[in-house]
């Protein structure tokens, strides 16, 4: 799989963040985590979304991730 650029939006205590920050992990992918709550503007547009998932600077995934499109992702196919 290549290398890739992925960025998290998350929040303490979120569960779903931490199922979808494994799954990036076990394909061998380094999350970027931004925590929402840091800033007013971010938990106001993601409050009820986390986790956010951009990667290559694409929003891909809110809530939980999609293994299957997460592989053809990284594959690199066409989407």
């Amino acid at each position: 799989m290549p290398k890739c650029d992925v960025t998290m939006y998350t929040r303490r205590g979120c569960c779903l963040c931490d199922e979808a920050k494994a799954a990036l992990e076990k394909h061998g992918l380094a999350v970027q985590e931004i925590d929402i709550d840091g800033d007013s503007q971010l938990r106001q547009l993601y409050t009820d979304c986390v986790p956010v998932v951009f990667i290559y600077g694409r929003e891909r995934f809110r809530g939980r991730i999609d293994e299957r499109l997460l592989v053809r992702i990284l594959r690199g196919e066409r989407l």
